[in-house]
C-alpha cells in the first residue's frame, strides 16, 4: 500500500481525482439526465422522441428569447472588451496617479448583489418624471419615457446594467495581462519613437491576446445565459411583449412555472449547443486551436 500511494505514476491520478469526480457528479451526469428528459413528457411519463425539439423550431416565444439573448451577448462583447482593455491600459500607465484607488472603485459594482443592483436600476428607469433617467431627459427639455416598456430602451437599460456591473472585473483581467508584459518592450518602442497609441496597438493588444480570448469566452457564456439581471430589472420573468425574455428565462418559465420539465430540458440542451458552437467558432477565428497545435 505504501508503494501504491508513493508511486509517481499513480500520484497524478490521485491529485486529479477530486476534479474528475466533481465533473462527473455535477456536470456530466446532470447533462446526460437532462438530455434524456428532453425526449420525454415528464408529467405524463411518456417518451415523445424529438417532439420537444420540433416544437422549439416553431415556438415564436423561444425564438424571440434566443434573439434577445444573442443580441444582448453581442452588445456586451462590443462594450465589455474594448473599453475595459483601454481603461486597463490607462491604469497600467506610469502617468496614472492613485491607480489602486480607481481599481477599487471600478470593482465595487461586482461586489454588489444582482438583486440589489437590479432593484436600484429599476427605480432609476421608472416611468415617473422624478426617476433619475427621466430627470436627465428633463434637463434637455425632453418628455419622460417608459424605459422598460420599449424594446430599444429596455435593451439599453440591460446593457447599461451589464457595463456598470462587469466593467471593473474585465479591467482587472486585462490589467493582469498587461502587467505580465515586460516593460523593456515599451522602453524600446519609446526609443524608436513609437507613440503611446502605437505601443498599445503593436505591443499591448497582441501580447494580451490570451487574456482577450479568455474574457471573450466567458463573456459569450455570460451573455447567452443571462437571466437574473433581466428578472430583477423587469420585476419578474414576464416583461412586456417578452422584450426582456432570455433563453434561461424561457427555460425557467417552462420548467419551473409551467412544470414542463422535458421541454425545459430541450431548451437547456439547445442553449448548451449554441454556447459551445459560438465559443468554438470564436476560438477558431482567434487562432487558439492553431496555437495549441504549434
Amino acid at each position: 500500500m505504501k508503494k501504491l500511494f508513493y508511486s509517481k505514476k499513480i500520484a497524478p491520478y490521485v491529485f486529479i481525482c477530486p476534479f474528475v469526480i466533481t465533473v462527473l457528479l455535477f456536470w456530466l451526469v446532470p447533462i446526460c439526465n437532462g438530455v434524456l428528459l428532453s425526449f420525454q413528457d415528464v408529467l405524463k411519463e411518456q417518451w415523445v422522441g424529438f417532439d420537444n425539439y420540433s416544437r422549439l423550431l416553431t415556438d415564436s416565444i423561444f425564438l424571440k428569447a434566443l434573439w434577445n439573448s444573442f443580441k444582448y451577448m453581442v452588445g456586451t462583447l462590443l462594450l465589455l472588451i474594448p473599453f475595459p482593455m483601454l481603461f486597463a491600459s490607462l491604469l497600467n500607465s506610469k502617468l496614472m496617479r492613485k491607480a489602486d484607488f480607481f481599481k477599487s472603485i471600478y470593482f465595487i459594482p461586482a461586489l454588489t448583489s444582482v438583486v440589489v443592483a437590479g432593484t436600484i436600476f429599476r427605480l432609476m428607469y421608472g416611468e415617473a418624471s422624478t426617476s433619475l433617467f427621466n430627470q436627465i431627459l428633463g434637463l434637455f427639455g425632453m418628455s419622460p419615457i417608459k424605459w422598460l416598456k420599449g424594446a430599444e430602451t429596455s435593451f439599453f437599460a440591460l446593457l447599461l446594467l451589464a457595463c456598470w456591473r462587469w466593467t471593473g472585473v474585465n479591467i482587472l483581467y486585462f490589467l493582469a495581462g498587461l502587467q505580465s508584459i515586460p516593460t523593456e518592450l515599451y522602453e524600446a518602442a519609446s526609443i524608436d519613437g513609437a507613440s503611446k497609441w502605437q505601443q498599445f496597438v503593436k505591443i499591448s493588444m497582441p501580447l494580451v491576446k490570451p487574456t482577450t480570448v479568455y474574457v471573450l469566452t466567458i463573456s459569450i457564456y455570460a451573455g447567452l445565459s443571462m437571466f437574473l439581471e433581466s428578472n430583477m430589472l423587469f420585476k419578474g420573468n414576464n416583461s412586456p411583449n417578452n422584450i426582456g425574455l432570455t433563453i434561461v428565462g424561457y427555460l425557467y418559465r417552462q420548467g419551473v412555472e409551467k412544470r414542463a420539465l422535458g421541454y425545459a430540458c430541450a431548451v437547456g440542451f439547445i442553449l448548451l449547443i449554441v454556447v459551445m458552437a459560438v465559443n468554438i467558432i470564436q476560438l477558431k477565428i482567434t487562432g487558439t486551436f492553431k496555437e495549441e497545435r504549434e
